[in-house]
């Protein structure tokens, strides 16, 4: 019976960064990428942060004491959410793709140096997942903009696959980290 070897850690690395490098490869040349970079900038514009402050004040305004926990479980979430990425993004320093693939040019220069986990992604999905989490199935939109957003940025040419997922990860645990710390 053969005896099975784990891989290496530097050797288990290396295959996912090969495997997530050919994926993203394969995303942004598409014989579509001039229509789709166009659009993804725009979409990508809508998770700069602007929903994720808006949103939750006007539905605290609006939606009575489900909009107010919500707001307040945003602010928590947020509160959580920004050191733990800004921790990550500068522990692994991973460089982006521009800069890791030889002869790459993004369609956008990212606003900072690395690129795991994706901020953009992490924030997109926070708040779909908060929104989901107070009002239910009406979040549905907010969700297919948060998978929109996160496809947008590897798209855009600035995240690996894996920086999206782990973005996701990232506010889907602290979407629900908050709302167990509230109540």
């Amino acid at each position: 019976m053969p005896v099975y070897k784990p891989l290496p850690t530097i050797q288990l690395l290396s295959n996912i960064t090969q495997f997530d490098t050919r994926i993203f490869l394969w995303c942004v040349n598409s014989r579509y990428q001039i229509t789709l970079a166009k659009t993804a900038r725009l979409v990508s514009r809508t998770g700069d942060g602007y929903l994720q402050i808006a949103l939750p004040a006007l539905l605290a305004v609006t939606a009575g004491d489900t909009g107010q926990s919500l707001l307040l479980c945003v602010l928590l979430a947020f509160s959580i959410q920004l050191p733990i990425y800004w921790i990550l993004k500068n522990s692994f320093q991973r460089r982006r793709p521009p800069d890791a693939i030889p002869c790459f040019d993004s369609v956008i220069t990212a606003h900072d140096k690395f690129s795991f986990p994706s901020g953009h992604t992490a924030a997109a999905t926070l708040l779909a997942a908060l929104v989901y989490l107070h009002f239910g199935a009406a979040a549905a939109p907010l969700m297919i903009w948060a998978g929109f957003v996160g496809a947008s940025r590897v798209l855009l040419g600035v995240h690996f696959p894996t920086d999206i997922l782990a973005g996701a990860v990232l506010g889907l645990t602290v979407a629900s980290l908050s709302v167990s710390l509230i109540g």
